[in-house]
Order: structure tokens, then sequence, then C-alpha cells
């Protein structure tokens, strides 16, 4: 089965509510097995035009990546983050190849 994953690019707009939302999305992520690959950190754009962060998050299954989005206990922290930053995020099947 193929892995999940959650790829997104944040614009941070008010640092000290972004961190209220680092800190919530630790139980959902928990809930769901997501392991942090990329959480922000020094970056080098070669190509087009990327946000401020890039964060990469690893789930066991495409089905929990998904579920996981959907879940109440996400949807909660989520509306921390909406309050904080501007992003782009896709769910994406990891190739199993």
């Amino acid at each position: 089965m193929a892995k999940g994953y959650w790829v997104a690019h944040v614009d941070v707009d008010d640092l000290e509510t972004y961190k209220k939302y680092i800190a919530a999305n630790a139980v959902p992520f928990a809930e769901f097995g997501a392991r942090f690959l990329v959480r922000g950190g020094p970056h080098e754009v070669r190509e087009g035009n990327v946000r401020q962060r890039t964060i990469v998050l690893e789930f066991e299954s495409y089905e929990k990546a998904r579920a996981c989005y959907d879940s109440a206990s996400y949807q909660e922290v989520k509306a921390i983050r909406d309050a904080a930053s501007r992003g782009d995020m896709v769910i994406v099947e990891g190739y199993d190849g």
C-alpha cells in the first residue's frame, strides 16, 4: 500500500498564533500517525515562486492522510492555522513502484 503525503507551502502572517497551531496539531497528527519529513527550515528556490515555509507530512496510507485532514480534531486545529497564515496544500499518494 502506498503512503500518503501532505505537501504544504505556507506564508505566516501572525507567528504567535501560528505557534499555537504548531503546538495543537500534535494531537491529530499523533492520532493518524503523521510524521514530519520537512517542517519549515532553510530552503532555496530554484524555479518558480514558493511561500515562506514548506511542510511535508507522511502517513502510512493515502486514506489516512485524507482521513486526518477531514477529521474533526484536525479541522479544529486548522481554524487556528487559517487565522494566522495563507497557504497551498495537496494530499498526494506516494509512488509504490
